[in-house]
């Protein structure tokens, strides 16, 4: 048997454009829930972040929470733990880690009921890795986690799951298949070459497994009308093959000799979710994953670059949003420390709301030129920060803390505005 796994993404920005959303949802999202409608013996793994899920709601678009909602009822979905905000987990402190994931998982159970969003599985934003996010992901309670083919270090497992290993306790890592994943996302294979290639992954082997993973995005709204004329045709194949298996068996003596000859003269698939596959296989041994992203080529790698998409050691503009990002992260924690009148607090408050969205990924991905580059995007997340900074100062400065505290954090903020000047006026040249 082979066992298909399959992962979809779903993720907008929190400065997306209504019209844009609207769009997406049309070409994409409703599609999609459509094409598990009509089979309803699909199966997938499904990571929507909870600033799409809020967004939707806000937006109007509430079919398309009741259609995930009820593909989570009928079993054909599951759903995976996150990053509300898209942030690049390693590339935060551990404590925004855990909130990230935390306020992620509050977003998601307030919409699908927390009957329905109970994640066990994991999938850290752009598949960003390090062994820092670890204890994040294990205290919030997830038994598995999913990251880049790049960073398996092992042989490359079809019939057993790698573990990782933290504090003495165990996470189940599962490895994207990127070539075949990015095959399938550029448009670069249609359904009879990829059921083929499931099919040839089995050789010796009596059950494998192969896990994909894409932007949900790429069905109909990147590639129009994908998701009929890949997945809705994988699907439908699959199912005439499975009536074609089941019939012959029916018509055949059940003993054990004619039942293996079935199963060796017609190659099953069976699509699963991710998490399905913890009781289908054994555990393997344990395994240190290289840092990475589903971005992160062996050549970023072997040049000390994992993250090159939002934190390029070469990208000027990287190195500055960081250190902009850094004296957002201090001001406003300084200003949660210091509270203790009611004003403060409302402004503290204020800014630590404004800190979760402004640490999302997608000003640096625009900023990368690799070949992505939009100097309005970029200056979107880079207002995101300064809102943080004007309430956070603000509360600190209605606050009783020290006048030496005030100075400090002022001269911090002062940083940050030359910081931030510094940014835009290489967005007017380059």
């Amino acid at each position: 048997m082979i066992y298909w796994a399959q992962l979809f993404h779903f993720y907008q920005p929190p400065t997306q454009l209504p019209s844009v959303l609207n769009k997406i949802c049309q070409e994409s999202y409703r599609p999609l829930i459509e094409v598990f409608r009509q089979h309803p013996g699909a199966k997938a793994t499904f990571n929507i972040n909870g600033v799409l899920t809020e967004m939707l709601s806000d937006h109007g678009q509430n079919d398309i929470i009741d259609g995930l909602k009820e593909l989570a009822e009928k079993g054909q979905i599951e759903f995976t733990g996150s990053g509300k905000y898209h942030p690049i987990l390693p590339l935060i402190p551990p404590e925004e880690s855990r909130r990230q994931i935390e306020i992620n998982k509050a977003a998601n159970a307030f919409y699908f009921g927390k009957k329905d969003f109970k994640p066990t599985g994991f999938f850290p934003p752009e598949m960003a890795y390090s062994r820092a996010i670890l204890p994040a992901v294990i205290a919030t309670g997830h038994q598995w986690i999913i990251l880049s083919g790049v960073a398996c270090p092992a042989d490359w497992p079809v019939d057993k799951i790698y573990q990782i290993e933290h504090d003495g306790k165990r996470l189940a890592v599962f490895f994207r298949d990127d070539i075949l994943s990015n095959k399938i996302s550029f448009h670069e294979l249609g359904p009879g070459d990829f059921l083929n290639h499931l099919r040839a992954c089995k050789n010796e082997k009596e059950n494998v497994y192969v896990v994909t993973a894409m932007d949900a995005e790429t069905y109909g709204h990147h590639i129009k009308h994908w998701e009929e004329l890949f997945l809705g045709k994988v699907y439908a194949e699959l199912e005439i093959k499975q009536e074609t298996y089941s019939g012959i068996k029916q018509r055949t003596a059940l003993a054990n000799e004619a039942t293996k000859l079935i199963d060796e003269t017609v190659e099953q698939v069976e699509t699963v979710t991710i998490g399905q596959l913890l009781s289908l296989f054994p555990a393997g041994e344990t395994i240190d994953p290289k840092p990475s992203s589903w971005s992160t080529t062996a050549q970023d790698i072997d040049a000390d670059n994992p993250y090159p998409l939002w934190d390029d050691k070469g990208n000027e503009i990287h190195r500055l949003l960081w250190e902009h990002l850094q004296i957002v992260m201090e001001i406003s924690k300084k200003a949660l420390e210091s509270a203790d009148n009611d004003e403060s607090k409302h402004f503290a408050n204020i800014a630590r709301g404004l800190l979760d969205r402004a640490l999302q990924s997608d000003q640096f991905w625009w900023a990368s030129r690799r070949p992505m580059w939009d100097i309005n995007l970029i200056h979107m997340g880079l207002i995101d920060q300064w809102r943080v900074i004007l309430n956070a100062y603000r509360a600190l400065n209605v606050s009783s803390a020290s006048g030496d505290i005030k100075r400090d954090f002022y001269h911090k903020l002062a940083a940050a505005r030359d910081i931030r000047n510094k940014i835009t006026d290489r967005l007017f040249i380059l």
